[in-house]
Protein backbone atom coordinates (compact mmCIF):
# COMPACT_ATOMS: atom_id res chain seq x y z
CA UNK A 1 0.00 0.00 0.00
CA UNK A 2 1.50 3.55 -0.87
CA UNK A 3 -0.91 5.79 0.27
CA UNK A 4 -0.60 7.71 3.32
CA UNK A 5 -3.74 7.20 5.96
CA UNK A 6 -4.65 10.70 6.97
CA UNK A 7 -7.64 9.99 9.69
CA UNK A 8 -4.89 9.60 12.39
CA UNK A 9 -3.63 12.67 11.56
CA UNK A 10 -6.75 14.42 11.08
CA UNK A 11 -7.44 12.89 14.38
CA UNK A 12 -4.56 14.59 16.36
CA UNK A 13 -4.71 18.29 14.65
CA UNK A 14 -8.86 18.30 15.61
CA UNK A 15 -7.45 17.39 19.15
CA UNK A 16 -4.83 20.36 19.18
CA UNK A 17 -7.18 22.66 17.42
CA UNK A 18 -9.84 22.16 20.72
CA UNK A 19 -6.85 22.31 22.90
CA UNK A 20 -5.99 25.69 21.41
CA UNK A 21 -9.22 26.99 21.33
CA UNK A 22 -9.72 26.50 24.65
CA UNK A 23 -6.24 28.02 25.80
CA UNK A 24 -5.91 31.16 24.03
CA UNK A 25 -8.18 33.10 26.11
CA UNK A 26 -6.32 32.14 29.33
CA UNK A 27 -3.15 33.38 27.68
CA UNK A 28 -4.26 36.76 27.01
CA UNK A 29 -5.24 37.56 30.52
CA UNK A 30 -2.77 40.16 31.70
CA UNK A 31 -0.74 41.12 29.09
CA UNK A 32 0.68 44.22 29.60
CA UNK A 33 0.37 47.01 26.94
CA UNK A 34 1.25 50.64 27.15
CA UNK A 35 -1.64 52.86 25.83
CA UNK A 36 -1.20 56.05 23.63
CA UNK A 37 -2.22 59.28 25.11
CA UNK A 38 -5.11 60.85 23.56
CA UNK A 39 -7.09 64.06 24.62
CA UNK A 40 -10.22 62.20 23.59
CA UNK A 41 -12.78 62.37 26.70
CA UNK A 42 -12.98 58.98 27.88
CA UNK A 43 -16.43 57.01 27.43
CA UNK A 44 -18.77 57.11 29.71
CA UNK A 45 -19.32 53.64 31.83
CA UNK A 46 -21.97 52.57 34.45
CA UNK A 47 -19.08 50.76 37.08
CA UNK A 48 -17.97 53.27 39.41
CA UNK A 49 -15.89 52.28 42.38
CA UNK A 50 -18.15 51.18 44.86
CA UNK A 51 -18.36 52.56 48.32
CA UNK A 52 -16.31 50.61 50.65
CA UNK A 53 -15.90 50.97 54.61
CA UNK A 54 -13.11 48.90 56.47
CA UNK A 55 -13.18 49.00 59.85
CA UNK A 56 -9.76 47.16 61.11
CA UNK A 57 -8.89 45.47 64.34
CA UNK A 58 -8.04 48.71 65.92
CA UNK A 59 -11.48 50.32 64.85
CA UNK A 60 -9.99 52.78 62.44
CA UNK A 61 -12.44 53.87 59.81
CA UNK A 62 -11.58 53.92 56.25
CA UNK A 63 -13.54 55.55 53.53
CA UNK A 64 -12.61 54.55 50.07
CA UNK A 65 -9.22 53.94 51.39
CA UNK A 66 -8.71 56.93 53.18
CA UNK A 67 -8.57 56.86 57.05
CA UNK A 68 -11.19 58.65 58.39
CA UNK A 69 -11.85 60.46 61.24
CA UNK A 70 -14.88 59.28 63.06
CA UNK A 71 -16.31 62.95 63.37
CA UNK A 72 -15.77 63.67 60.22
CA UNK A 73 -17.28 60.00 58.68
CA UNK A 74 -21.20 61.80 58.43
CA UNK A 75 -20.42 64.84 56.84
CA UNK A 76 -17.85 62.65 54.21
CA UNK A 77 -21.02 60.18 53.82
CA UNK A 78 -23.51 63.24 53.11
CA UNK A 79 -21.25 64.30 50.59
CA UNK A 80 -21.09 61.08 48.60
CA UNK A 81 -24.44 60.45 49.01
CA UNK A 82 -25.47 63.79 47.15
CA UNK A 83 -23.05 63.04 44.30
CA UNK A 84 -23.92 59.45 44.06
CA UNK A 85 -27.73 59.31 45.46
CA UNK A 86 -28.77 57.78 48.46
CA UNK A 87 -29.65 54.60 46.38
CA UNK A 88 -26.15 53.27 45.62
CA UNK A 89 -24.90 50.40 47.77
CA UNK A 90 -22.61 50.37 50.29
CA UNK A 91 -20.06 47.68 51.13
CA UNK A 92 -18.81 47.80 54.96
CA UNK A 93 -16.16 45.76 55.60
CA UNK A 94 -14.92 45.08 59.50
CA UNK A 95 -11.99 43.08 60.83
CA UNK A 96 -13.11 39.77 62.64
CA UNK A 97 -11.57 40.71 65.52
CA UNK A 98 -12.93 44.45 66.03
CA UNK A 99 -15.82 44.68 68.18
CA UNK A 100 -19.57 44.24 67.22
CA UNK A 101 -20.15 47.14 68.47
CA UNK A 102 -17.69 49.41 66.60
CA UNK A 103 -19.40 47.86 63.45
CA UNK A 104 -22.35 48.99 64.54
CA UNK A 105 -21.67 52.36 65.28
CA UNK A 106 -20.24 52.59 61.71
CA UNK A 107 -23.86 51.44 60.41
CA UNK A 108 -25.39 54.28 62.15
CA UNK A 109 -23.30 56.49 60.90
CA UNK A 110 -23.88 54.82 57.41
CA UNK A 111 -27.70 54.98 58.14
CA UNK A 112 -27.26 58.51 59.35
CA UNK A 113 -25.51 59.66 56.07
CA UNK A 114 -27.96 59.16 53.67
CA UNK A 115 -27.44 55.41 53.12
CA UNK A 116 -29.75 52.36 53.38
CA UNK A 117 -28.72 50.04 50.91
CA UNK A 118 -25.50 48.47 53.13
CA UNK A 119 -24.01 45.39 52.45
CA UNK A 120 -21.75 43.46 55.03
CA UNK A 121 -18.95 41.81 53.55
CA UNK A 122 -17.46 38.53 54.60
CA UNK A 123 -14.87 35.80 53.58
CA UNK A 124 -16.86 33.34 51.89
CA UNK A 125 -13.52 30.49 52.50
CA UNK A 126 -14.05 30.92 56.29
CA UNK A 127 -15.44 28.71 58.81
CA UNK A 128 -18.37 30.38 60.99
CA UNK A 129 -17.24 31.62 64.24
CA UNK A 130 -17.41 29.28 67.47
CA UNK A 131 -21.30 29.48 69.23
CA UNK A 132 -19.41 31.59 72.49
CA UNK A 133 -22.59 31.89 73.95
CA UNK A 134 -22.60 32.02 77.95
CA UNK A 135 -25.28 29.59 79.72
CA UNK A 136 -27.07 31.02 82.75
Amino acid sequence: MSEINVTPFVDVMLVLLIVFMVAAPLLTVGVPVKLPKTAANPLPTEQREPVTINVDMEGRIYLLGDEVVPADLPERLAAIASERGADERVFLRGDGDVGYGRVMEVMGQLNAGGFSNIGLVTDPGGQAAPDRSVEQ
